[in-house]
């Protein structure tokens, strides 16, 4: 709830908020409604067991989708927390699909072997990280950085903001326009 507003938000307050982001892409109001859910569903991604670094990109990748499909929502078959959380569930739901290899070990237990001396075993992942870097390289250099510094250095998004002196949001919307570069190079224009 924000200052200028004191008197919390119905379902109906919601759904007129979204109407005005799909009527005429209003940007106060999309503002509104991502400063209300922003938190709500980054803490129920965590409540999913996301890392905190993948559940605010998953939370902010979930929003900018209510941005893109504004004009998807109808008030007559959910309320917008409901959209929201169905689109940020099915978010998480295809992240773990992608990374279905990885298993948790429990506290203490070591691996069954040691991992290879080089850091990658088979030509198609080497060529696929060659391929990567290089895609990386053609960002713009700011971009570029970011990505670097949020994936390689596993930095959050909070730390890379306070590191370059930018605001948090100029990080988040650099990132996410160096994914959809990448994406679009990947997908030969599909984003």
């Amino acid at each position: 709830m924000s200052t200028n507003d004191p008197q919390p938000k119905t379902a109906e307050d919601w759904a007129a908020e979204m109407a005005a982001v799909s009527r005429c892409g209003d940007r106060d109001s999309f503002m509104r409604i991502y400063d209300h859910f922003f938190p709500r569903v980054r803490l129920y991604l965590r409540g999913q067991g996301s890392p905190e670094a993948v559940a605010e990109e998953l939370a902010q990748e979930a929003l900018l989708r209510l941005w893109q499909r504004a004009g998807m929502f109808d008030s007559g078959r959910g309320s917008l927390a409901t959209w929201l959380f169905r689109i940020a569930r099915n978010l998480h739901i295809d992240r773990l699909r992608q990374e279905r290899y990885w298993v948790a070990l429990p506290e203490g237990a070591e691996p069954a072997e040691d991992p290879p001396d080089e850091p990658y075993s088979r030509a198609e992942s080497y060529a696929d990280h060659v391929d990567l870097a290089r895609r990386i390289e053609r960002l713009p250099a700011t971009q570029a950085r970011l990505i670097r510094m949020s994936y390689f250095e596993a930095k959050s998004h909070s730390e890379i903001a306070a590191e370059l002196g930018m605001p948090l949001g100029t990080v988040k919307s650099g990132l996410r326009r160096a994914f959809l570069k990448l994406q679009v190079e990947v997908c030969g224009g599909a984003a």
